[in-house]
């Protein structure tokens, strides 16, 4: 769902053709960083902690003895993107060699936004700050003053101690919206799990309005999808300095979870999917969110930048609203951080649950088509993908209090403006469930997903119409995604495959997942599957394909587990149209649940239950389901 507000006048729209901008657009071939070549060097520590030059500036780390790594919070990428630079496309840091600066501690977080979903609060952005630029973040201590907040644009990174080759590199987008989120996520129990094989970054990115704000006067006088610029310069950063970390540039797997996910998959689409492997080799999604993607130039951008600019107090006459006089972004360009992050809290909280403001948008060059289009071409910009979503996708992402069928129809209406009676039809025969209403005392269980009951009308979190509507939510916004992308990938120009799964561990809602990836193994799901979904990963980065084990799959911490015994997980077949295989990763209980009406399982207890299905038929015809939302992609539009 998107803005009601705005989206009620979608119907009388037709979408304008999408124009290349006036300002200046940055090349991926582009070497921002070439100037600073001669002031590399490498990491070293001479027995004390890690240092590097990066050329433009020196910095100071801290080494984790216990796990072997050197860690550096709050590297700088990019110039901070105040003053003339806010909505601009992200430039090469200026070189400061004054000193080295202290990169043991997280930086400030870009600007958060305010989102309206239900796992979602309002955001302190007491600590946040638009020089966010970083791998992995940390704030120099040179900063000071008012422009202190205005600044910071950084990323993390994870090396490991004295290896003796260059390592593959594991890039982590960080989730959120769109509009929230930061590195902040420790990779050391990843790598631990995974013993050091690879070295690992996240990064930040501007969110919300400052990385997202659209419209006319934007793409006229700056840069749409600033966000997305700057993951792309943070790719072009690792490319050019990722071997001081011991880092080898030509094989980085860019991963993201949610709209980190939904990066990559954009990421992907980039230029048109012409970069092939110059930026990273491969690509790993989990649960790639695809809000509505519309034209910069659209009645929806257009409607989202006059709103934020009259609450920023940056609209003065009626006819500026319409016509967007270049005061409009001169003013908005030089108003004070405080304005704007309360404008963009008003534009926000305009929309409906689950919906978000400020994302992606068709740009003309890095994105010149949506995802349901682009993906048919099978043109990527990586040679391979993993890719996994979560049982409950949509459950947050769902309005609640859906019990009947005309609820349902209403909040389908209320959803895709652009459907008529007749498109609302389709979407419920392509989720037969009947008349039956949601039955507040019905046992929440999870489905098995190749027999009945199947996830269209229940669940581990909800059952009926609710349920009903849970899923198409699910499967529009996140779950087909990662199916038009895994095709594009079983044959695409650069030779390479796609592996897809499904993490069913109840409840397996959005973002339930993270818990295994962030965590060391027993601390939030069992040892077993966090093992087994770490080193699922891990494979991947080093060996650009995910199968583990059979001891890794089966368990090896319970006694007297089989570890020899034959698991799907060891020879993972790849996906394709005509063998959709999917790999579910489960769990199993000797018999104890955690409460009266939903049947889960105590991490203690849990058993690995993994085991490959077919992605097509899962959950009554989920394959050809997606193909009907790639053909309402147009309408939804995504």
């Amino acid at each position: 769902m998107f803005f009601p507000f705005f989206d009620a006048l979608v119907a009388f729209v037709t979408f304008p053709s999408v124009a290349p901008p006036t300002a200046s657009f940055p090349s991926y071939r582009s070497r921002p960083y070439a100037q600073y070549v001669a002031g590399h060097e490498a990491v070293s520590s001479s027995n004390g902690p890690p240092t590097v030059d990066l050329g433009y500036e020196k910095y100071q780390g801290w080494r984790n003895s216990s796990q072997n790594l050197d860690v550096f919070y709050g590297i700088r990428y990019a110039k901070a993107p105040v003053g003339d630079l806010r909505w601009q496309a992200p430039r090469a840091p200026e070189i400061d060699r004054t000193g080295t600066i202290d990169a043991s501690t997280y930086p400030a977080k870009c600007p958060q936004n305010d989102v309206a979903l239900g796992y979602y609060r309002p955001t302190d952005n007491s600590a946040s700050s638009e020089d966010c630029l970083f791998v992995r973040p940390t704030a120099s201590p040179r900063l000071s003053g008012p422009e202190a907040k205005l600044m910071d644009v950084k990323l993390n990174v994870w090396s490991p101690s004295n290896a003796t080759r260059l390592l593959p590199v594991y890039v982590f987008i960080h989730g959120g919206c769109y509009g929230a989120g930061s590195g902040q996520q420790d990779q050391t129990p990843l790598l631990y799990t995974n013993k050091n094989a690879f070295v690992a970054v996240t990064i930040q990115y501007r969110l919300g309005a400052f990385g997202f704000l659209a419209g006319d006067d934007v793409h006229r006088r700056g840069t749409v999808n600033a966000g997305l610029l700057d993951q792309q310069m943070s790719l072009q950063w690792i490319q050019q300095h990722i071997h001081l970390f011991n880092g080898d540039a030509t094989q980085v797997t860019v991963a993201g979870q949610s709209a980190g996910a939904g990066s990559v998959m954009l990421l992907n689409m980039a230029y048109g999917g012409s970069i092939g492997t110059e930026l990273f080799a491969n690509s790993l999604a989990a649960s790639p969110y695809l809000p509505k993607q519309y034209a910069y130039n659209d009645r929806i951008s257009s409607q989202l930048f006059h709103t934020f600019a009259s609450a920023a107090g940056c609209h003065t006459t009626y006819w500026s609203r319409y016509l967007g006089s270049p005061g409009t972004f001169d003013c908005l360009v030089a108003a004070d951080i405080d304005l704007l992050m309360t404008a963009s809290t008003v534009v926000s909280q305009l929309g409906g649950y689950g919906s978000c403001a400020f994302v992606p948008v068709t740009d003309g060059i890095f994105l010149q088509d949506t995802p349901s289009k682009h993906f048919g071409r099978r043109k990527v910009n990586s040679r391979n993908l993993l890719v996994g979503t979560n049982a409950n996708e949509g459950a947050s992402y769902t309005k609640p209090n859906i019990s009947t069928v005309d609820n349902l129809v209403d909040y389908l209406a209320e959803t895709f403006p652009l459907f008529s009676d007749s498109d609302i039809a389709k979407v419920l025969d392509n989720y037969p469930t009947g008349n039956a209403t949601t039955d507040d005392e019905a046992l929440l269980f999870a489905t098995t997903g190749d027999s009945a009951p199947y996830a269209l009308s229940q669940s581990s979190v909800a059952t009926g119409q609710q349920q009903r509507a849970e899923l198409i939510v699910s499967e529009y916004q996140f779950v087909c995604p990662s199916y038009w992308m895994v095709e594009a990938f079983s044959s695409n120009h650069a030779g390479g495959q796609g592996w897809k799964y499904q993490f069913s561990v109840p409840p397996a809602l959005h973002g339930g997942d993270t818990g295994g990836y962030f965590y060391y193994p027993g601390a939030y799901y069992s040892i077993d599957i966090t093992v087994a979904l770490q080193r699922i990963w891990g494979n991947f980065v080093v060996h650009s394909n995910p199968s583990i084990d059979n001891a890794v799959a089966n368990g090896v911490s319970r006694p007297g587990s089989n570890t020899t015994q034959d698991n799907p997980a060891s020879h993972w077949a790849p996906y394709s149209r005509e063998t959709p295989y999917q790999l579910n990763l489960n769990t199993t209980c000797p018999g104890r649940v955690t409460s009266s009406d939903q049947v889960l399982c105590d991490a203690p207890d849990a058993v690995n239950e993994i085991r490959m299905t077919d992605g097509y038929t899962w959950e009554a015809g989920r394959g050809k389901r997606c193909d009907f939302w790639k053909s309402m992609g147009e309408l939804v539009p995504e």
